[in-house]
C-alpha cells in the first residue's frame, strides 16, 4: 500500500509540475506574442501563483485526513494547493472622474473544494462532482488522490469609481468576503493551515453588490447585497435563490498610529418561503506593538436559525483567536497563532473538514490550536512556510460520532506541514 501511495504521490507531481510549466510556457508565449503588453494599454494586468505543500500528522491516521484541519488536509501526501491565474484591471482610489475595472480569477488545486459557489455547507452533504481529473460520478465512488483535485471560480466580478464625496467603490459578481482575517489566497496569509474561525466560522465568497466608502483617513464603511442560497447569503452564486437577498455590513477604524478595528458581518434569510436566519460577525484587531513585533486579535460569533432536530433548532458557535509576528528581517518572519473555537452544536466543524467527504461527522465541543511557523521570502516571488501545529478538543465532547482527530479515535494531534508559494 505505501508503494501504492508512493506512485501516486509521483503521478501528483509529475502533473504539478506539468501544469507550471504549461502555464508558465503559455505566459511567455504570451508575452512574446505582445498580448500582455496589449492588455496593459487598458489597463490590465495579468498574473498568477502556484501553491504547494506536504503535511505529516503524528497520529498517522488511517484515513489519511487531519480531521477538522482544512486545506493542508491530508496527512503524508504532496498537495498542490492552488494554481491560481487572474486577470485585472483596478480602477482609481480618488479623484473626479469615474473609472472601471474587473477582475477574474480561476483555480485549480485541492484548495478547489473550499472556494465553490454551493452554499456554507453544514456536514457530510452529498453531490460535490466539480472534479476535472476523475471519471465518476459522486465522492463516494471515486478512489486515489485524483478525487481531492479541482476547478473553481472564487472571483469573478465587475468593478467602478464613483467620484461621490471622497469616492465610492463598488464591486459587482462574485467575490471573496470582506469579513474577519485570513482569506482563501496562499499568499496572503501568514501560515499554510488556518484557524477553525475561517474554516468553519465565516464565509469564504459572496455573490452580489458591496460598496465601500472613506469618511476619512480614520473611517471606512462597507456594505452591500449578496445573493440568498441555503445559508442565507454565504457562498452562494447567481442561479441559487436570486429572488432571496442578504446584507452585508462593516466598518474599519484605523488610528493616526496605524491601529486599526474592523468590525464587519452578514444576516439573511435562508430563502423567500423559509425564514430561518443566518447571521454573524467578526471583530479583527490590529496593532504594531513595535516597529518589528505585530499583533492581531480576532473575535467571530455565528448564529443559524432552525437548523437542528433537538431543542429549539438553533445553532451557535464563536470563538477567539489570536496571531503574534515578529519580523526577525525584511524577508523573515516568525509567528504564533493561538485558538478557541466553540462549537457547541456540532454544527460547524467536520471531520474530515473537506467539504462532502464520505465519512465527515460532527463532535461538538470546544476545539483548541497553537501554530508556530515562519515565512521566509529568499526572493520577491518565492515563500516558505514551515509551521508546527497542536489541535485538541476538550474531553467532554465524545458523542456517538467519535473524537474529531486520527479518524475518530483522539482527541488531539500534532502536525508539522512545509509549504511553498511561487508568484509568476
Amino acid at each position: 500500500m505505501k508503494t501504492i501511495s508512493k506512485r501516486k504521490n509521483q503521478v501528483i507531481l509529475v502533473a504539478a509540475g506539468s501544469l507550471l510549466s504549461i502555464t508558465v510556457g503559455a505566459t511567455q508565449a504570451y508575452a512574446s506574442d505582445g498580448l500582455i503588453e496589449e492588455i496593459k494599454k487598458y489597463g490590465f494586468t495579468a498574473g498568477a501563483w502556484a501553491n504547494a505543500g506536504i503535511t505529516y500528522n503524528a497520529t498517522d491516521p488511517a484515513d489519511n485526513f487531519n480531521g477538522p484541519v482544512t486545506f493542508g488536509d491530508r496527512s503524508g501526501e504532496f498537495q498542490l494547493n492552488q494554481l491560481n491565474a487572474y486577470i485585472q484591471r483596478a480602477v482609481a482610489t480618488e479623484g473626479s472622474a469615474w473609472d472601471f475595472g474587473a477582475r477574474f480569477d480561476v483555480m485549480f488545486g485541492t484548495d478547489a473544494a473550499f472556494t465553490q459557489a454551493y452554499g456554507a455547507y453544514s456536514g457530510n452533504n452529498p453531490g460535490w462532482d466539480l472534479d476535472l481529473l476523475r471519471d465518476c460520478t459522486g465522492y463516494n465512488t471515486c478512489s486515489g488522490n485524483n478525487r481531492f483535485y479541482g476547478l473553481a471560480i472564487p472571483q469573478a466580478y465587475l468593478e467602478t469609481y464613483v467620484p461621490i464625496g471622497n469616492g465610492l467603490n463598488v464591486k459587482v459578481g462574485h467575490f471573496y468576503t470582506p469579513i474577519g482575517y485570513e482569506t482563501v489566497p496562499a499568499p496572503d496569509n501568514f501560515f499554510y493551515s488556518h484557524a477553525y474561525t475561517m474554516q468553519f466560522g465565516e464565509p469564504f465568497t459572496h455573490t452580489g453588490i458591496m460598496a465601500n466608502y472613506a469618511v476619512s483617513s480614520n473611517w471606512s464603511f462597507m456594505g452591500g447585497a449578496v445573493t440568498g442560497s441555503e445559508t442565507g447569503g454565504w457562498d452562494g452564486n447567481f442561479d441559487a435563490q436570486l429572488g432571496n437577498w442578504a446584507g452585508l455590513m462593516g466598518a474599519t477604524f484605523t488610528a493616526d498610529n496605524g491601529t486599526s478595528l474592523n468590525v464587519a458581518g452578514t444576516y439573511g434569510s435562508v430563502s423567500e418561503t423559509n425564514p430561518a436566519d443566518w447571521s454573524m460577525y467578526s471583530v479583527v484587531l490590529k496593532h504594531n506593538i513595535t516597529e518589528k513585533t505585530h499583533l492581531v486579535l480576532q473575535h467571530d460569533h455565528g448564529f443559524a436559525d432552525k437548523v437542528l432536530a433537538t431543542g429549539d433548532g438553533n445553532a451557535e458557535w464563536y470563538g477567539i483567536n489570536s496571531h503574534l509576528y515578529y519580523d526577525v528581517r525584511d524577508d523573515l518572519t516568525v509567528g504564533i497563532r493561538g485558538e478557541w473555537f466553540r462549537d457547541q452544536n456540532g454544527f460547524r466543524v467536520w471531520a474530515p473538514g473537506r467539504p462532502f467527504a464520505p465519512t465527515g461527522t460532527a463532535t461538538p465541543g470546544s476545539y483548541y490550536e497553537v501554530t508556530a511557523g515562519v515565512t521566509w521570502k529568499p526572493r520577491t516571488w518565492l515563500s516558505l512556510r514551515p509551521n508546527v501545529r497542536y489541535d485538541w478538543i476538550d474531553d467532554t465532547a465524545a458523542v456517538a460520532g467519535g473524537l474529531p482527530f486520527d479518524g475518530k479515535n483522539q482527541d488531539n494531534q500534532f502536525l508539522f506541514s512545509t509549504d511553498v508559494t511561487v508568484k509568476f
